[in-house]
């Protein structure tokens, strides 16, 4: 029986000039689905940070056969993410689990 590697990546996002909840989901809403356009094998949504105009939090989830495959999907996702120019990424938290955790 094979393996079953599960990653998780976590993006703190500090906006632009955003004064509304609305403003907030016109910036949020795009990159969500730019990275699921992307990557269609990845679960990703916003995850924290609701409730803050200026702040958002992405989540990422990638299956995988091997750990290194859910690096580089994640990684890429990181990427892609980091390379918006209306948001400046705060912080990437990121954890890998086996079939042993």
């Amino acid at each position: 029986m094979g393996q079953v590697f599960v990653g998780a990546l976590t993006l703190d996002l500090l906006l632009g000039d955003v004064r509304s909840l609305k403003e907030k989901r016109s910036i949020v809403r795009p990159i969500v689905a730019e990275v699921r356009r992307r990557f269609p094998a990845v679960a990703v949504a916003e995850t924290g940070a609701v409730d803050l105009y200026r702040r958002a939090e992405i989540g990422v989830a990638v299956v995988s056969a091997t750990a290194g495959n859910c690096t580089e999907v994640l990684d890429a996702c990181e990427r892609l993410v980091a390379g918006r120019p209306e948001i400046e990424m705060l912080s990437a938290r990121r954890r890998l689990y086996g079939d042993d955790d």
